[in-house]
């Protein structure tokens, strides 16, 4: 028997007026599995995250996040999500704990639990340092690892994380590719970018989308040549 896909996607179009920005995506993504979304700027990689974490709805098809569909039970399906966009809204006036507190308040972590939330998610995105610092104050990829700790902090199935690694030095990046690897199979993980290495480096599989339509979907394992893929496609 196959196990329910904790992402399902349905059919789904995505309009803006003239505009086509998703067309006709069919995609299932396994529980604890890493998916790499790959495409060029403007493919549609940020409106399909959009749709799953219920910031759009579908003009039309369905998507379901563990069973729970983004627009019929939109905060069902929010809970147990994580997300981190590409241009994040920290507070820059809260402290790090401030703000890890806040967030997990917000998303509805029990207040007995909440000291030990936040330090289980500040722990593994080695923010044990800064906690008390004003973020305002924090290099960017300090700010970064507040980002993803504040995904994590109520623990969510799902870690959507849109561009992780755009204008970070390069120990930063293997440091937020560390941390993706680690999640693999304790979470499910889709990590969109449009830097072939980055989703070579860390996803199971890879989904390529071009002006909307999704092109093909791999395992990594068997795509020893990303690069000539992504060519042979677009």
């Amino acid at each position: 028997m196959t196990a329910e896909p904790i992402i399902a996607i349905e059919s789904v179009g995505k309009r803006y007026g003239r505009v086509q920005a998703l067309d006709d995506v069919s995609l299932d993504i396994a529980r604890g599995e890493v998916l790499g979304l790959l495409g060029p700027n403007g493919s549609g990689k940020t409106t399909l995250i959009r749709l799953l974490t219920g910031y759009l709805t579908p003009t039309r098809g369905r998507l379901r996040v563990a069973g729970h569909d983004t627009v019929g039970a939109a905060m069902q399906a929010r809970r147990r999500i994580g997300y981190v966009p590409e241009s994040v809204p920290l507070y820059g006036h809260m402290r790090v704990r401030e703000l890890l507190t806040f967030m997990a308040r917000l998303r509805g972590v029990d207040a007995r639990d909440v000291g030990a939330a936040v330090e289980r998610a500040s722990a593994r995105t080695s923010l044990d340092d800064v906690l008390a610092a004003p973020i305002r104050t924090l290099s960017r990829g300090y700010r970064q690892r507040v980002a993803i700790a504040q995904a994590l902090v109520h623990e969510p199935d799902i870690v959507i994380l849109d561009e992780p690694t755009n204008g970070l030095d390069p120990r930063q990046i293997i440091e937020t590719r560390r941390l993706i690897q680690e999640l693999r199979g304790e979470r499910t993980v889709l990590v969109s970018s449009h830097i072939l290495g980055e989703i070579q480096k860390v996803a199971d599989r890879v989904a390529i989308l071009l002006s909307g339509r999704l092109l093909a979907v791999r395992r990594m394992v068997d795509t020893p040549d990303l690069e000539a893929l992504f060519l042979s496609l677009t």
